[in-house]
């Protein structure tokens, strides 16, 4: 592992599910892995529509972000990937009250299906 490279780690956000860190800061840019609807302390999928979906992931982002020394703000680029690219403006409204002006750069995209049954996943880079 190089000299550079930290794994950012939180009981704030769901552990993960697979063979991957939360996130991993090399220099100043955090590269923070994908999230769904996880709640941390259950590991749980949330109830609800994508809005509440869409809460969740945007709160785990929120909690890996602080433990990497930073928050929303500092994303550069966020991509998101929903399972029904129609629920677009609603997770929009849900991200306007994650994140402040001037926005990171974005990429929405369909996609056919996502880890256990998830409306909706987003990974972030922060650069701090």
């Amino acid at each position: 592992m190089s000299s550079n490279r930290a794994v950012i780690s939180t009981s704030r956000a769901p552990q993960a599910i697979g063979p991957y860190s939360q996130a991993i800061k090399v220099g100043n840019l955090v590269f923070l892995s994908g999230q769904i609807p996880l709640d941390p302390e259950t590991m749980e999928m949330v109830s609800g529509d994508v809005a509440a979906q869409a809460r969740q992931v945007f709160a785990n982002l929120a909690a890996v972000a602080e433990a990497a020394g930073g928050s929303l703000n500092d994303a550069v680029k966020v991509n998101i990937s929903l399972t029904d690219l129609g629920e677009f403006a609603r997770v929009n409204e849900v991200m306007e009250s994650f994140f402040r002006e001037p926005y990171p750069a974005r990429a929405c995209v369909q996609v056919a299906a996502l880890p256990r049954g998830a409306a909706i996943e987003v990974e972030v880079i922060l650069a701090l």
